[in-house]
């Protein structure tokens, strides 16, 4: 496995331009999360959301995009996909900063 970009204190990547998917595999192996299609989808949605907009996608952003392959059941499906919460799992292996503000739940 290749070395991974300057990551924080906390595991995030420093420079989300960093990021690629063979990245995003050896993070997800961190967090004990092997990705499946579901994985990919949220954090592709995640990264092109950050491209166009330049800040990190919201759960609820996350979630309504989710919601349009699961239904309604999409909130409980990020919860499953990301066990240990959108910041702390699904925001660090799609590559992003740690957002300042929010809980790590």
């Amino acid at each position: 496995m290749s070395t991974l970009p300057e990551r924080d204190a906390e595991g995030y990547l420093v420079e989300p331009a960093d990021w690629n998917e063979d990245v995003a595999r050896a993070l997800a192996e961190e967090e004990n999360i092997q990705l499946t299609d579901d994985h990919w989808d949220t954090i592709h949605f995640m990264r092109e959301y950050y491209e166009e907009h330049q800040v990190i996608a919201d759960a609820r952003f996350v979630i309504k995009h989710l919601a349009e392959r699961v239904g309604k059941e999409a909130q409980k499906k990020l919860f499953q996909l990301y066990p240990y919460g959108y910041v702390k799992q699904a925001c660090k292996i799609a590559g992003m900063r740690r957002p300042r503000a929010w809980s790590t739940g």
